[in-house]
Formats: structure tokens, C-alpha cells, sequence
């Protein structure tokens, strides 16, 4: 039985790469399908070498192709695209960046005849990215605290998880610019791809990472002042790639710095939930950082209280750090009180260890407590407070 190439090709350019998200025709990945004596013979090609995932694409594609009738064998092979091939990917993801058929610089017109376009990265050159744009999709959601020790980082990861469970496209940037941590709480086996100015952000779980802990050694201090921090999040916003996330989670630095300046500029559709532990003391330095982001005319939807009690195991609750904190603060800003996390070894460890509680211990309390948390955020709906005055350019 003769092997329709065309049909071939249609099915290996149809599969999704998980890292980009995207059909592997539509980002260039294909370099030939073609077949010889009933041998489906695929090459792909990728921005680097190894790519992320690499074996279960191949594998994937392979399933693909033996599907294909008349296929009785089949050969994939992955190998690193040319620069030619890496610019061309850079403009179809700038393109999908800034939410236009045109490419990154606004026009339209072959690869090759922009492929320096980019090249000096000027702030006139940037896109808006599609998701901070207004009519988009994507929530953008900021977790926030007063202060550092009350788990906001675990919050974001474990909430982003549940989300991501929940069959929502979901990222995570890690905005604690001086205290980066979520790297290590997902388990990155990978670093994000750099293709040209864009940057990929990991892929960990199924959501999306980009943190300056990627950037940086884990020991080195980020000692910057407010023009460099401004830059960065201008970037990390800016020239990343983040697909079309349903929800986009910024894990923000505790307290009302020059970052949260920064990023209220350019989330101005930002919705903000306040993270605090059950000790009035907790609530109250929680409290400042909620009245800046109204202060920012950033939309705080909720309160989340975390470190709630402890299980004993016969079942016993201890309020190892009091009780009713969250449900003050709650009160005082007028908004509602999401929920309420408990205290559980395999919190700390999934942390340690680059295993979520939720992926950790699925049937656990706390991984129930994020999973109902995320129910409840999808429930509420976007946030309908918009600032056209202030957007990126």
C-alpha cells in the first residue's frame, strides 16, 4: 500500500510541542517527512540541542506517523536549526507576542528581510505583549504579602499547579526579584530557551516558569537599584514568550518596592490577592501591602490564609500560629477570605524538593485546600477594573 506523504506531513506538523505550545508546522520544527519503502522518515529541528523533552516528542511524533496508513516503520530524528531557521521561529513568536498577523516590527514581509529588525532591543521595538493587552483572555494575578515567611511563593506554585490541573493554561513569574525561589519549588530540569531577544520560559508541570533565579546563581545576591529592576520586569514581561495563558500568576516581592511599582505599571489589569498567616501581626503588616495596590488602582479580589492549623495524626487541629488573621483582613479590605491552607510536613518538602504538594500528596489536605482555592479564583471571574492610561509601549 503506497504511504500518502502529504498526509504524513500533515500529522507530524499537526503534533504540539509542550514547550512552545504550539504545532510543530506552524513554528518551523519540520524539516522534511518523507518516506521510502513504507519507512515514515521524519527530521525535526529545534532552537537548541538537547531540547527540552526531546524524547517524548520524538515519541510522540513516531505515534504519529505509524498512524499514517500504509507506514510500517518509522525513523525521527532531532537535530538544532540553522540560524536562518532560529530567526524565522524568533518572528513567528514575536508575532504571536504582540497579538498581530504582522511580525514583531509591525510589518509585514519574508523572515529574512527583518531578521535584524530586533537587533538593537529598543523600548520602540518591544510589543505589547497580547495578554496585558485590553479584550485579552488572560487573568493576570499577583500574589502578594506584606512581608517575607508567610509561604507566598508556595502559594503561587501550588495554585498554579491546581489550576493546571483544573485544564488551565497557566504561568508563574517569579517577580521576588531578591528572593527568587520558585525554581527550585517546581523542580526546573531545564533553564528557559533563549531564541534571539525572546526568551521561553521552562516548562515544569505543565506551567510555565520564568524567574531570575534561571539567570543568576542560586548564592549570588541581586543587588540592583530601582532603573535595573524596572528593566527586568520590562523584559520578563516584555521579550518572553508566554503563549495564551488563561491565568498568569506573578509571585510579587513582599512589601511596596520599586518592583511593585514596576509591575503595576504594566499589569494594569492586574487582579491581587493578598497572602497572610493566621497571627494578627501577620494581617496587619498584610494590610499595608493591600491598601498600595488600591492605592496602584490594582483590583484586590481576596485574601488567602495560609499556615492555618496543623493535623495531628489522631486528627487533633493545633492553630500553631493563632486563628482569625485572615478573616480580619478579609473583613477590613471588604473582600472575600479564598481560603484557608493548613500546616503540612509535605508542604515544606514538596518545596525542598521540586515536588508540589499537589503533585506530592494529591489526596492530601493541603493539596485539597489549593484545589478548592483555584475553584474558587476561576468561580469569581476576571477582574472589569481597566486603565487605559497606563500601558506599555
Amino acid at each position: 500500500m503506497a504511504v500518502d506523504e502529504r498526509a504524513l506531513e500533515r500529522a507530524v506538523a499537526a503534533v504540539i510541542d509542550r514547550e512552545l505550545d504550539l504545532p510543530l508546522g506552524e513554528v518551523g520544527m519540520v524539516r522534511s517527512a518523507g518516506v521510502r519503502r513504507q519507512r515514515a522518515e521524519v527530521v525535526l529541528v529545534a532552537p537548541v540541542s538537547p531540547w527540552p523533552g526531546e524524547d517524548d516528542l520524538r515519541r510522540r511524533v513516531a505515534e504519529v506517523a505509524a498512524s499514517v496508513p500504509g507506514v510500517r516503520e518509522t525513523e525521527v530524528r532531532v537535530g538544532a536549526m540553522t540560524e536562518g531557521e532560529r530567526d524565522a521561529l524568533r518572528v513567528e513568536l514575536r508575532r504571536r507576542m504582540a497579538g498581530s498577523a504582522s511580525d514583531a516590527t509591525g510589518r509585514s514581509g519574508s523572515p529574512g528581510e527583518h531578521r535584524h529588525a530586533h537587533g538593537g532591543h529598543g523600548d520602540q521595538e518591544r510589543p505589547t505583549p497580547s495578554f496585558l493587552q485590553p479584550g485579552s483572555k488572560t487573568r493576570v494575578v499577583g500574589i502578594s504579602s506584606g512581608k517575607g515567611g508567610v509561604g507566598k511563593s508556595s502559594v503561587t506554585v501550588n495554585l498554579a499547579i491546581a489550576l493546571a490541573q483544573a485544564g488551565r493554561r497557566v504561568g508563574i513569574l517569579d517577580a521576588d526579584v531578591y528572593g527568587f525561589s520558585v525554581p527550585r519549588m517546581v523542580g526546573a530540569d531545564h533553564e528557559p530557551v533563549v531564541v534571539g531577544d525572546t526568551v521561553v520560559p521552562a516548562v515544569c508541570h505543565g506551567v510555565r516558569v520564568l524567574s531570575m533565579g534561571f539567570f543568576v546563581p542560586d548564592d549570588t545576591p541581586v543587588i540592583w537599584r530601582g532603573p535595573m529592576l524596572h528593566k527586568a520586569i520590562e523584559q520578563f514581561l516584555g521579550d518572553a514568550y508566554w503563549g495564551d495563558p488563561d491565568v498568569l500568576l506573578v509571585d510579587m516581592p513582599p512589601g511596596t518596592g520599586d518592583v511593585t511599582l514596576s509591575l503595576a505599571q504594566y499589569m494594569t489589569r492586574a487582579e491581587i490577592l493578598v497572602v497572610t498567616t493566621p497571627q494578627p501581626a501577620a494581617q496587619r503588616v498584610a494590610q499595608r501591602s493591600a491598601f498600595a495596590a488600591r492605592k496602584l488602582k490594582l483590583s484586590v479580589r481576596g485574601v488567602i490564609e495560609n499556615m492555618s492549623w496543623f493535623t495531628a495524626d489522631d486528627g487533633t487541629r493545633y492553630e500553631l500560629f493563632g486563628r482569625g488573621g485572615g478573616r480580619v483582613l478579609a473583613d477590613d479590605l471588604g473582600v472575600p477570605l479564598l481560603g484557608q491552607v493548613p500546616l503540612v510536613p509535605a508542604l515544606r518538602e514538596g518545596g525542598d524538593e521540586g515536588v508540589p504538594v499537589a503533585l506530592r500528596d494529591p489526596g492530601g489536605e493541603a493539596a485539597a485546600a489549593f484545589g478548592a482555592l483555584a475553584e474558587t479564583l476561576l468561580a469569581m471571574g476576571p477582574a472589569r477594573v481597566y486603565r487605559p492610561e497606563l500601558s506599555v509601549r
